[in-house]
This record gives C-alpha cells, sequence and structure tokens, in this order.
C-alpha cells in the first residue's frame, strides 16, 4: 500500500486501521487479565470491538487500564506478521494457547480454507485480515474505549454471553476529539431518552421490542401518514392493506420460507400452520392476482402502510431503531419490462423529494446478487444493469455493495444523513423477476398473449418507527411546526388574561393549529422554561396590554422574542410556516 493511501479517506485502509486496533485491544486485555478467553474482534462503521469471556467485569475503570496499556502498545511499534498453518497445527497452536471460541471458528471452516493468524509481539490471533504493518502506526493518542455491553456468542441467546468492549479510534487526537463530541450530542438527542421526556413514545418489558405511542407520539405518526398519503396520491398509487396472518403455505411458495423463516413468529388456526407476516410482498401478489390485468392497465402501483412482525435478538433490539413490530411503508409496483426504466426512476424521484422535506442528504448504494439467491444469474446481471443505467441516468453518484441484494432481485439503498453526519438505510428499491414468476403473475400484451409482469419492491421511510426515532434525533425533538405535537401553547401572565387565553387558544384551534393554554399559577418564567424543554415552537406570552388590545407577544422556540402582533397575522404566518414544511433543524433542542 503505498504512503498516500494511509489515510481513512481509502476505506481499505481505515478498514485495516481499526482492525488492528481489535488486535491491539484483544493484546492489552491478554496482558492485563490472562485468564480471558478470546472470541471475535472485527472493525465496524465507527470503530471496532472485541467479544471476550471474563470472570470478571470489565467495569470503567478496567477500560481505562486497558485503554493505558493499549497506548503503550502502539508505542511498542510492535510489527504485524501473517502466517498461514494446516488445519491440525492450528488446532494445536489455540489449544496450547486455551482459546476455545478459536477451536470453533477453526473447525467451522471448510476443510480447504487457508487458516491464517497475525502475531504482533507475544500476541497471535486467529484472523483473515488484512491490518497495517505495524502497531505504531496506530496513533495512540488518537484511541478510546467507549463502552463494554453482553453479547452472545455468534449471536445465538442460546450461547454465552460475552462481553464486548467498543472503542473507536482517528489519525489524529483532533478527529477524536470531534468524534466524542458528537457521540455527546448524540446522547443529548437518543430518542429513548426524548421520548420519554417528551411523552411520545416508549417500550417496555411487559412487551419488548414492541412499542407504545402516546397522543403526543400519534399526532407525529399520523401528520407523517398524511403526507406520505398525500405524496404517493399525487405519484399514482392506491392504496392497500393486506391481512397479518397468512397460512405457512404461501411463506414457502414465495421463498420466504427458505431465506427468512428463523425471524418469523408462527401460530395454528383451525389445525392450520400460519405466519405472522415479516413483509408485505405475498399479500401484495395475491392482490394482483384478484384481477385479469391487460397492458393498458400496467403500470400498477400499490402501496400499503402494513404491520410486521420480525423475530430479532433481544440483544439487538435498540429503543424505536431495532424492534420486532413496525409499519412498513411497502409499495409493490407492477409493469411491462419496457415501462421498468421508467419506474425506477419516478421511485427515485419521489425518495429524493420526501427526503427535502425534511432536510435530508442522502447517499446512495448498488446492492448486488447475494450467495444465496433465488432464480438464474444472467437474470440477475440483467436486472443489475437495469439499476445502474438509472442511477446513470439521474447522474447520482453510488458505490457498489456486492452480495448484499434481497434474495429475489438487486436493490438501491438510500442511506439519509442527519445532522450529526449519521448515515440511516431507510429507502430501498429491489427489482424482481423472481416473485412474478413463483406467482404465475400475468397480463394480456399487445399481441394477446399471456406475459409476466416485472416487479419493483420499494420503501420510501422505511419502518415508520426507526424513521420517527432518526427525526426526533435529528431534530432534538425539536420538530418543525408541521409536526410538532403542540404547535403552540398560549401562556397568561395572570389570572386577569385567563379568558383571553382561552380565547386566543380556542381561536387558533378553530384554525387547524394544535394549541394548548398553561394556566397554572406559576410565574412567566417558569412557563416558558417549560414550554421551552417541551421543544414547542411558538409560545405566545399574554399580559394586560395585550389582552386589552385583542394582540399576542410571540416567542419563538428557536429564535427567542419575535414581537407583538395581531392574533390574524400570527395565525397567517404560523399557517404559511406549516403548508411549507420547514425542515431546518435547530441546535437548540
Amino acid at each position: 500500500m503505498a504512503d498516500n493511501q494511509y489515510t481513512f479517506e481509502n476505506e481499505e485502509y481505515k478498514d485495516s486501521y481499526r482492525h488492528t486496533t481489535s488486535h491491539i485491544l484483544a493484546q492489552a486485555v491478554k496482558r492485563l487479565y490472562p485468564a480471558v478467553k478470546l472470541a471475535i474482534g472485527p472493525s465496524i462503521a465507527d470503530g471496532f470491538y472485541y467479544d471476550i469471556d471474563s470472570p470478571e467485569s470489565f467495569t470503567p475503570e478496567a477500560l481505562d487500564a486497558i485503554e493505558a496499556e493499549m497506548r503503550k502498545i502502539c508505542k511498542e511499534k510492535l510489527p504485524l506478521e501473517r502466517f498461514e498453518l494446516p488445519r491440525e497445527a492450528a488446532l494445536k497452536l489455540m489449544a496450547e494457547q486455551d482459546e476455545p471460541y478459536k477451536l470453533e471458528l477453526i473447525r467451522d471452516l471448510p476443510e480447504d480454507a487457508a487458516i491464517s493468524f497475525y502475531k504482533q509481539g507475544e500476541f497471535t490471533d486467529l484472523c483473515a485480515g488484512p491490518h497495517v504493518d505495524s502497531t505504531g502506526r496506530i496513533k495512540a493518542n488518537a484511541l478510546k474505549l467507549t463502552s463494554c455491553t453482553g453479547a452472545y456468542w455468534r449471536g445465538d441467546a442460546a450461547n454465552k454471553m460475552l462481553q464486548r468492549i467498543y472503542g473507536t479510534c482517528f489519525m489524529s487526537k483532533d478527529e477524536l476529539d470531534a468524534h466524542l463530541q458528537r457521540l455527546e450530542e448524540a446522547k443529548l438527542r437518543d430518542h429513548r431518552k426524548l421520548g420519554r421526556e417528551l411523552d411520545l413514545f416508549s417500550l417496555y418489558d411487559e412487551g419488548p421490542g414492541f412499542p407504545f405511542f402516546f397522543p403526543k407520539g400519534m399526532v407525529i405518526r399520523n401528520e407523517l401518514l398524511n403526507f406520505w398519503r398525500e405524496e404517493h396520491r399525487k405519484s399514482g398509487y392506491d392504496e392497500i392493506s393486506t391481512p397479518l396472518i397468512l397460512n405457512e403455505e404461501l411463506w414457502h411458495r414465495s421463498g420466504h420460507w427458505d431465506h427468512y423463516k428463523d425471524n418469523m413468529y408462527f401460530t395454528q388456526i383451525d389445525e392450520g400452520a400460519y405466519s405472522i407476516k415479516p413483509m408485505n410482498c405475498p399479500g401484495g401478489m395475491l392482490t394482483y392476482k384478484r384481477r385479469m390485468w391487460s397492458y393498458r392497465d400496467l403500470p400498477s402501483r400499490m402501496a400499503e402502510l402494513g404491520v410486521v412482525h420480525r423475530h430479532e435478538l433481544s440483544g439487538a433490539l435498540h429503543g424505536l431503531m431495532r424492534v420486532r413490530c413496525f409499519t412498513q411503508d411497502d409499495a409493490h409496483l407492477y409493469m411491462t419490462p419496457e415501462q421498468v426504466p421508467d419506474e425506477i426512476i419516478g421511485v427515485i424521484e419521489l425518495v429524493d423529494k420526501i427526503y427535502k422535506v425534511f432536510g435530508f442528504e442522502y447517499r446512495v448504494e448498488l446492492s448486488t446478487r447475494p450467495e444465496s439467491f433465488m432464480g438464474e444469474v444472467e437474470t440477475w446481471d440483467m436486472a443489475e444493469k437495469i439499476l445502474e443505467d438509472a442511477l446513470i441516468e439521474k447522474q447520482i453518484n453510488y458505490r457498489i455493495n456486492p452480495g448484499d441484494g434481497a434474495f429475489y432481485g438487486p436493490k438501491i439503498d438510500f442511506h439519509l444523513l442527519d445532522c450529526l453526519g449519521r448515515s440511516w438505510q431507510c429507502a430501498t428499491l429491489q427489482l424482481d423477476f423472481q416473485m412474478p414468476e413463483r406467482f404465475e403473475l400475468e397480463y394480456t400484451g399487445a399481441d394477446g398473449e399471456k406475459h409476466r409482469p416485472v416487479m419493483i419492491h420499494r420503501t420510501v421511510l422505511g419502518s415508520l418507527e426507526r424513521f420517527i426515532a432518526i427525526l426526533t434525533e435529528h431534530f432534538a425533538g425539536a420538530f418543525p411546526l408541521w409536526l410538532a405535537p403542540v404547535q403552540v401553547i398560549v401562556l397568561p401572565i395572570t389570572d386577569r388574561t385567563h379568558d383571553y387565553a382561552q380565547s386566543v387558544a380556542d381561536k387558533l384551534c378553530d384554525a387547524g393549529l394544535r394549541a394548548e393554554a398553561d394556566f397554572r399559577s406559576e410565574k412567566i418564567g417558569y412557563k416558558i422554561r417549560e414550554a421551552q424543554l417541551q421543544k414547542i415552537p411558538y409560545m405566545l406570552v399574554l399580559g394586560d396590554k395585550e389582552s386589552e388590545n385583542g394582540h399576542v407577544t410571540v416567542r419563538s422556540r428557536a429564535k427567542g422574542d419575535i414581537g407583538t402582533m395581531s392574533l390574524i397575522e400570527f395565525t397567517l404566518i404560523a399557517e404559511q410556516e406549516i403548508e411549507s414544511k420547514e425542515a431546518t433543524p435547530t441546535m437548540d433542542g
């Protein structure tokens, strides 16, 4: 690797750099705690981790000591040496080191696999690599251990719970400090914390992974759904609804049984086997098959806000970001082969339009054929080229994500970027030639013959629950006016202005605004602070002067005092802001 490639702009080098740091972490742990057993230690998006079987918990003080030892290892500038061993010799080495998890990994490798190790000083680890050439490449003052959590070995709840130490590293202390500052900001914006504080949503032990939405959270949810429905109506979609539970045979027919059954829930009805749907696609197929179609009827765009259930491991659950029950804003488009390019572009344009409303930028990936797939390679190659051509035509920069397509077709994934620069995969567009074949979907062509339609699966928001979590963190709970659960709060200064305050609140509600009045016997400064904490966009402060003149003094959540104006003037300003769906996130949340 040339010297000019030793930067994080080179993704391969960044991965190798952080992978090497995970080995430095493991070496430091082994120096301080020789009895521990090592599992795996990969690089990840923002750093690295290592799973460790230890008889004692790693406290914050322990992490500090491990981090200090890691810095020593960096300064020792130990070269990383790669070597390979035959299977029996590899097993013997790991047995001598008393590393049972490494032994299991070796035994699971194919018989003809090359078994490689990396050695740095006294420490040797089973690893495929790659790594940088020396521990001295890692900047000792630019690494940080961030947390320790539990993680089941190989992600299986039937296996032992290990300790997962997370860390991050950069090529300079300034980059590390900036990253840590973003993490602190992210903690303040954590949707789980804000969901409780703003009384929006929560999760309970009685239903792990099954979210509860409260009245204010339902306002946000319903506003999003209203917006979604209106934009889809404008784009020529019809809305459908399919059942939550469908018989097991359907999932065999769709192929989901072979590829997805471990994530599904099952039940018995009338002595028959049924499944709770993990996705909406098979029900959509049956909806298409309800009638005969002509080429003149196509394209057909059927959208569905379908509730789906997926069995996620308890350790993977994370607020609204990773749940077991969620609403997917699905759509299935059926078309003739000639219509495919235009329909792909139509979906791309709809995604772009909707994301811009929230102020999101995004990046795009083209995900190609996975190892386990349905259909013929030639069909996959054709589908991938069609998607690639559409991206080129729209002049969209994209990167290839090899092997990450759905089992029935390649896809375009949209990763939106929030105001902290974090990436979230939400929208997806999947091109499918396989499901129409499996379900024997047909239309009558211009030649009078029966033909198979081509199908597009797509989401825009993705999971509605996850999108709400992303919005909550993006806006730090300070939602734009059109989404805010309470848009205006009326704050009378004294009891003498209560009647006027009530009339102002009533008129605002009559105008379609979500308004409340605070009649508590508290000082006005306290009421304003409370309204700020609740992230309410506008506060109308009413004293004797405002009551006498029929005016309101307006205070903005973001800008502070705006001034005094008539109620009609304020109402028009608020209505215009709602209509425009202004979405610039504020940092005052």
